[in-house]
Protein backbone atom coordinates (compact mmCIF):
# COMPACT_ATOMS: atom_id res chain seq x y z
CA UNK A 1 0.00 0.00 0.00
CA UNK A 2 1.09 3.60 -1.05
CA UNK A 3 1.21 6.35 1.61
CA UNK A 4 -0.06 8.67 -0.86
CA UNK A 5 -2.27 8.51 -4.99
CA UNK A 6 -2.70 10.89 -6.58
CA UNK A 7 -6.22 10.49 -8.92
CA UNK A 8 -6.45 12.28 -12.26
CA UNK A 9 -9.20 9.31 -14.13
CA UNK A 10 -12.13 11.16 -14.54
CA UNK A 11 -13.99 7.64 -13.93
CA UNK A 12 -12.15 7.24 -10.49
CA UNK A 13 -13.72 10.92 -9.37
CA UNK A 14 -17.54 9.02 -10.55
CA UNK A 15 -16.44 6.11 -7.96
CA UNK A 16 -15.66 8.54 -5.32
CA UNK A 17 -18.35 10.38 -5.47
CA UNK A 18 -20.81 7.08 -3.85
CA UNK A 19 -20.72 7.22 -0.46
CA UNK A 20 -20.71 3.80 -0.17
CA UNK A 21 -17.64 3.39 -1.70
CA UNK A 22 -15.76 5.98 0.00
CA UNK A 23 -17.19 4.50 3.10
CA UNK A 24 -15.52 1.05 1.55
CA UNK A 25 -12.65 2.17 0.83
CA UNK A 26 -12.18 4.19 4.29
CA UNK A 27 -12.54 0.60 5.92
CA UNK A 28 -9.66 -0.74 3.55
CA UNK A 29 -7.55 2.01 4.96
CA UNK A 30 -7.92 0.58 8.77
CA UNK A 31 -7.34 -2.70 7.88
CA UNK A 32 -7.69 -5.87 5.53
CA UNK A 33 -11.09 -7.10 4.85
CA UNK A 34 -13.58 -9.73 3.01
CA UNK A 35 -16.34 -8.54 0.60
CA UNK A 36 -18.33 -10.94 3.87
CA UNK A 37 -16.80 -8.77 6.24
CA UNK A 38 -17.37 -5.54 4.19
CA UNK A 39 -20.77 -6.52 3.27
CA UNK A 40 -21.52 -7.00 7.27
CA UNK A 41 -19.74 -3.58 8.56
CA UNK A 42 -21.93 -1.32 6.03
CA UNK A 43 -24.76 -3.59 6.51
CA UNK A 44 -25.33 -4.52 2.54
CA UNK A 45 -25.28 -8.01 0.70
CA UNK A 46 -22.37 -9.54 0.09
CA UNK A 47 -23.16 -9.14 -4.02
CA UNK A 48 -23.65 -5.28 -3.57
CA UNK A 49 -20.37 -5.60 -2.40
CA UNK A 50 -18.92 -7.33 -4.83
CA UNK A 51 -19.93 -5.09 -7.23
CA UNK A 52 -18.35 -2.33 -5.75
CA UNK A 53 -15.25 -4.21 -5.03
CA UNK A 54 -14.79 -4.74 -8.66
CA UNK A 55 -15.03 -1.71 -9.67
CA UNK A 56 -12.75 -0.35 -7.10
CA UNK A 57 -10.57 -2.77 -7.95
CA UNK A 58 -10.62 -2.03 -11.72
CA UNK A 59 -9.84 1.43 -11.11
CA UNK A 60 -6.83 0.31 -8.58
CA UNK A 61 -8.38 1.92 -5.86
CA UNK A 62 -7.98 -1.00 -3.66
CA UNK A 63 -6.24 -3.86 -4.07
CA UNK A 64 -5.77 -7.75 -3.13
CA UNK A 65 -3.97 -8.02 0.02
CA UNK A 66 -3.65 -11.83 0.78
CA UNK A 67 -5.75 -14.78 0.04
CA UNK A 68 -6.45 -17.58 2.88
CA UNK A 69 -7.55 -21.29 2.35
CA UNK A 70 -10.71 -22.09 4.45
CA UNK A 71 -11.95 -25.50 4.04
CA UNK A 72 -12.78 -25.83 -0.10
CA UNK A 73 -13.02 -21.88 -0.61
CA UNK A 74 -10.31 -19.53 -0.72
CA UNK A 75 -11.13 -16.18 1.18
CA UNK A 76 -10.23 -12.88 -0.69
CA UNK A 77 -8.78 -9.95 1.73
CA UNK A 78 -8.55 -6.86 -0.12
CA UNK A 79 -6.75 -2.99 1.11
CA UNK A 80 -7.03 0.38 -0.18
CA UNK A 81 -3.98 0.94 -2.56
CA UNK A 82 -3.11 4.09 -0.83
CA UNK A 83 -3.33 5.32 2.69
CA UNK A 84 -4.76 9.00 1.49
CA UNK A 85 -5.95 9.85 -2.08
CA UNK A 86 -5.63 12.58 -3.53
CA UNK A 87 -7.63 13.94 -5.88
CA UNK A 88 -6.65 15.83 -8.50
CA UNK A 89 -9.60 18.13 -10.30
CA UNK A 90 -9.79 19.61 -13.02
CA UNK A 91 -12.56 20.90 -14.71
CA UNK A 92 -16.55 19.67 -15.44
CA UNK A 93 -17.63 16.38 -13.65
CA UNK A 94 -14.55 16.12 -11.48
CA UNK A 95 -15.26 19.60 -10.06
CA UNK A 96 -19.06 18.78 -9.43
CA UNK A 97 -17.86 15.67 -7.35
CA UNK A 98 -15.15 18.23 -5.23
CA UNK A 99 -18.05 20.87 -4.76
CA UNK A 100 -20.58 17.66 -3.69
CA UNK A 101 -17.76 16.64 -0.66
CA UNK A 102 -17.00 20.52 0.22
CA UNK A 103 -20.77 20.84 0.43
CA UNK A 104 -21.35 17.80 2.80
CA UNK A 105 -18.54 18.86 4.66
CA UNK A 106 -19.63 21.89 5.65
CA UNK A 107 -22.97 19.79 6.33
CA UNK A 108 -21.26 17.60 8.99
CA UNK A 109 -20.14 20.60 10.83
CA UNK A 110 -23.09 20.36 12.68
CA UNK A 111 -22.32 16.74 13.69
CA UNK A 112 -19.24 18.68 15.82
CA UNK A 113 -21.87 21.13 17.30
CA UNK A 114 -20.47 23.90 14.94
CA UNK A 115 -23.74 25.44 12.95
CA UNK A 116 -23.08 27.15 9.90
CA UNK A 117 -25.00 28.67 7.09
CA UNK A 118 -24.94 25.92 4.05
CA UNK A 119 -25.29 26.87 0.24
CA UNK A 120 -23.84 25.47 -2.94
CA UNK A 121 -22.24 28.99 -3.85
CA UNK A 122 -19.68 28.57 -0.71
CA UNK A 123 -19.08 24.89 -1.42
CA UNK A 124 -18.09 26.03 -5.43
CA UNK A 125 -15.62 29.06 -3.79
CA UNK A 126 -14.15 26.90 -1.31
CA UNK A 127 -12.88 24.49 -4.10
CA UNK A 128 -12.01 27.05 -6.07
CA UNK A 129 -9.69 28.53 -3.38
CA UNK A 130 -8.54 25.28 -2.44
CA UNK A 131 -7.79 24.38 -6.29
CA UNK A 132 -5.37 27.16 -6.17
CA UNK A 133 -3.90 26.95 -3.11
CA UNK A 134 -2.55 23.13 -4.25
CA UNK A 135 -1.12 24.88 -7.68
CA UNK A 136 1.19 26.95 -5.31
CA UNK A 137 4.82 25.23 -4.53
CA UNK A 138 3.13 22.27 -5.73
CA UNK A 139 5.53 19.72 -7.63
CA UNK A 140 4.68 16.48 -8.69
CA UNK A 141 8.27 14.86 -8.17
CA UNK A 142 8.52 15.97 -4.78
CA UNK A 143 4.99 13.53 -4.33
CA UNK A 144 5.94 10.76 -6.86
CA UNK A 145 9.59 10.84 -4.05
CA UNK A 146 8.29 10.80 -1.28
CA UNK A 147 5.56 7.89 -1.95
CA UNK A 148 8.06 5.74 -2.70
CA UNK A 149 9.97 6.50 0.99
CA UNK A 150 10.17 2.78 2.38
CA UNK A 151 11.74 4.05 5.86
CA UNK A 152 9.40 6.74 6.28
CA UNK A 153 5.97 6.51 7.98
CA UNK A 154 2.98 8.41 6.87
CA UNK A 155 2.64 10.97 8.98
CA UNK A 156 6.58 11.70 8.29
CA UNK A 157 5.82 11.56 4.82
CA UNK A 158 2.46 14.39 5.34
CA UNK A 159 5.11 16.76 7.21
CA UNK A 160 7.97 16.15 4.40
CA UNK A 161 5.78 16.96 1.47
CA UNK A 162 4.33 20.14 3.57
CA UNK A 163 7.87 21.05 4.12
CA UNK A 164 8.74 20.67 0.34
CA UNK A 165 5.85 22.68 -0.55
CA UNK A 166 6.89 25.52 1.22
CA UNK A 167 10.19 25.68 0.20
CA UNK A 168 9.10 25.29 -3.39
CA UNK A 169 7.13 28.39 -3.21
CA UNK A 170 8.18 31.96 -4.51
CA UNK A 171 8.04 34.88 -1.92
CA UNK A 172 4.97 35.60 -3.77
CA UNK A 173 3.34 32.41 -3.89
CA UNK A 174 3.92 32.23 -0.30
CA UNK A 175 1.83 35.68 0.25
CA UNK A 176 -0.95 34.16 -1.80
CA UNK A 177 -0.66 30.56 -0.20
CA UNK A 178 -1.94 32.87 3.69
CA UNK A 179 -4.10 35.20 1.90
CA UNK A 180 -5.97 32.28 0.65
CA UNK A 181 -5.85 30.84 3.94
CA UNK A 182 -7.52 33.60 5.17
CA UNK A 183 -10.16 33.91 2.53
CA UNK A 184 -11.64 30.38 3.41
CA UNK A 185 -11.56 31.33 7.20
CA UNK A 186 -13.07 34.45 6.55
CA UNK A 187 -15.89 32.40 4.27
CA UNK A 188 -16.48 30.04 6.76
CA UNK A 189 -17.10 32.18 9.53
CA UNK A 190 -19.32 34.43 7.59
CA UNK A 191 -21.19 31.47 7.45
CA UNK A 192 -21.62 30.89 11.61
CA UNK A 193 -25.15 30.67 12.41
CA UNK A 194 -24.70 31.73 16.21
CA UNK A 195 -22.51 34.79 16.06
CA UNK A 196 -21.65 33.65 19.72
CA UNK A 197 -19.39 31.32 18.51
CA UNK A 198 -17.04 34.32 17.32
CA UNK A 199 -16.68 36.16 20.46
CA UNK A 200 -12.47 34.87 20.89
CA UNK A 201 -11.19 37.48 18.98
CA UNK A 202 -7.68 36.91 17.38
Amino acid sequence: MKAIKIIRDPEAFQLMADDTRRRLIHLLRAKEMTVSQIAEELHLTPQAIYHHVRKLKDADLIEIAREERVDHFIETYYRASAEVFHLSYGEGKSRKIEEQQALEALQNLSKIGVAVKVDEASASRLVKIQTRMHTLGDKQEWTDKVSDLEDVDFFGKQLLLEYASYLSMSDAEFKEYCELHKEIRHLLRSKLVSPSADKKKT
